[in-house]
């Protein structure tokens, strides 16, 4: 049971933060919900899940990419909750960056969301999991293994992001697992046009989009169930991958 163990998600205010931050609420966690700009948005899902089990979920408020601060959120949990049992590095940034009009800021900004920050934010909590036999979960893409065209600084931080979960498994086992989920066609980028979105999903195997859901749920797994993996990536793409 997960009853009373602490999680950390990041970027937990919309999408497929904010659904597994009530995937887990629903199996008794307590949670510390990281956002950066989403007040609103974070706000609002505290209440709707304080409101079904009081005191269970606290706010942090950071940007990410201030490496020196990352201890600080640590600190937080434990000093709310006493312990800590899952940090889940979801806070990403998505954006194109052809070759040709990259410049230094996206690039510190894609490298620092999707790879260095779950680095530092890893390190930071590494002892207060290891109490717990805790686990870590990186939020990573399939376009790590095949790079999505115009994507290349995005696509490269998420390709780290999966060998920095094999290197943690390494590191800090045996006390702490640590996987990695790849979500496919789960939630659309801005501007894909409809014919764009039916290719994509003509290539995967089930022949549909995949939901937020989808991927709360292999959380959920690596989480509960899966004690004896570390070092793993889980892909939920629908099949995609199967097909060249």
């Amino acid at each position: 049971m997960l009853t009373d163990k602490v999680a950390l998600i990041t970027g937990a205010a919309h999408r497929i933060g904010a659904e597994t931050a009530r995937t887990l609420h629903a199996e008794g966690m307590r949670l510390v919900l990281h956002y950066r700009h989403s007040r609103k948005a974070a706000q609002a899902l505290q209440k709707e899940l304080n409101d079904a089990r009081a005191d269970s979920v606290i706010l942090v408020q950071a940007d990410l990419l201030t490496t020196n601060g990352l201890p600080t959120i640590i600190q937080q949990c434990i000093d709310s909750f006493g312990q800590l049992d899952v940090l889940i590095n979801n806070a990403s940034t998505f954006y194109p960056t052809q070759i040709g009009s990259v410049n230094e800021d996206q690039w510190e900004d894609l490298i620092g969301s999707n790879l260095k920050a779950p680095f530092f934010l890893s390190q930071a909590a590494a002892p207060y999991l290891a109490k717990q036999q805790g686990c870590i979960i990186n939020i990573v893409d399939v376009h790590a293994d095949r790079p999505l065209k115009t994507y290349p600084v995005y696509s490269t931080a998420k390709a780290g992001l999966v060998m920095l979960t094999k290197a943690m498994a390494v590191e800090l086992g045996p006390d702490i697992r640590v996987n990695a989920v790849a979500p496919g066609a789960i939630l659309w980028p801005e501007n894909i046009d409809e014919v764009t979105k039916q290719r994509i999903v003509n290539r995967t195997v089930l022949k549909r989009k995949g939901e937020p859901h989808d991927i709360a749920n292999a959380i959920l797994y690596l989480i509960k169930d899966a004690g004896y993996m570390s070092g793993q990536v889980l892909t939920v793409d629908g099949g995609r991958s199967l097909k060249s």
